[in-house]
């Protein structure tokens, strides 16, 4: 399953997911791909009508070679990466046991 939120000023808020199911056996991907993170996003371009900014994680299908050649087709869609880790704060404590 792939989702996100799609918001705009004026606009009721708007969950949008795509469920994809696999085929089970040797050689299937077991997960969701970067055509079909592209079909979510194409799709959700065409209910907004309007450019998008997407926010998202450093899943390997999210900065995959073949997920950047797709996005730099996509004038209308601007997209920025969360850094690989939480910042730590200056004043956070751990604990180590």
């Amino acid at each position: 399953m792939a989702g996100l939120i799609a918001m705009r000023p004026g606009s009721r808020t708007r969950l949008c997911h795509r469920l994809r199911t696999h085929p089970a056996g040797k050689g299937a991907r077991p997960s969701t791909g970067e055509q079909d993170f592209i079909a979510l996003i194409d799709g959700i371009r065409q209910l907004v009508g309007a450019p998008i900014v997407l926010v998202r994680d450093r899943l390997n299908t999210h900065v995959s070679r073949r997920t950047r050649e797709l996005v730099a087709e996509r004038a209308w869609l601007t997209v920025f990466l969360l850094p690989g880790c939480p910042p730590t704060h200056p004043t956070s404590t751990r604990s180590n046991g």
